[in-house]
């Protein structure tokens, strides 16, 4: 499945079908003839958010069914952030199967350094001319500015600690740093092991609080698109 696919989907669950709906028992026993036992665990897994162990956290995301073949992100997030891609190195924090560095390699045959970060999916090790790292987004063993770029995406709603996510993300960008996340609302039952929730592009801004007069964020379908440029930011 696609993430346009996943898009339309979500449209319906997310705006058609009333909260007093979303959060009820029906939901939960509909949503588990699709989903299975996963509904009530994804919901109790939130619900633990501040109480979970590493070990916990991780085995969540390593047993976690892939939705999406290749990337999370849809065809014109892909297309968007390949334009934004500026200076020679690029990393993709969360990179998970190494689709989205791929296509931005084809989009930038000139880049001199591909890097990927993850630290449940290692599909992106077996790629040649990626260079992969395990580590977690909180901290990232990179120097201060070490990438011109560095991309993000359809992660930060997964982070209990995005603030301190986001900041180094910031800490390891030279030039330009590209997020994305999807653009939705929290309800008691979902698909998706997500804590952190952005229904509009003010409240994400708020979460990159504070955030520099060179940015953009922006709708494209179903998620939002964040771009800021550090230089500018940090003059």
């Amino acid at each position: 499945m696609n993430r346009e696919t996943t898009n339309r989907i979500r449209f319906l669950i997310e705006d058609v079908i009333p909260p007093i709906l979303r959060d009820s028992r029906l939901f939960k026993g509909m949503a588990s003839l699709a989903w299975g036992k996963h509904i009530a665990h994804l919901a109790d897994f939130r619900a633990r958010a501040p109480f979970l162990s590493a070990n916990e956290y991780e085995d969540l995301y390593r047993q976690h069914p892939r939705v999406h073949e290749g990337t999370d992100n849809s065809e014109a997030c892909v297309r968007k952030i390949a334009a934004s891609v500026v200076g020679d190195s690029v990393c993709d924090v969360g990179c998970g199967t190494g689709v989205l560095l791929k296509r931005i390699r084809e989009t930038k045959p000139d880049l001199t350094r591909l890097a990927g970060v993850d630290f449940a999916i290692d599909d992106a090790a077996r790629i040649e001319g990626i260079e992969y790292h395990a580590a977690m987004i909180e901290d990232l063993p990179f120097a201060d500015g070490e990438f011109d770029t560095v991309v993000c995406t359809h992660v930060i709603e997964h982070i209990l600690d995005y603030r301190k996510a986001i900041a180094e993300l910031r800490r390891i960008t030279r030039r330009r740093l590209i997020i994305v996340v999807p653009r939705e609302r929290e309800y008691r039952y979902t698909f998706n092991p997500h804590f952190n929730f952005f229904p509009y592009t003010h409240s994400f801004l708020r979460a990159m609080h504070p955030v520099p007069a060179a940015h953009a964020c922006v709708d494209i379908g179903r998620d939002i698109f964040y771009c800021e440029d550090r230089t500018a930011a940090a003059e």
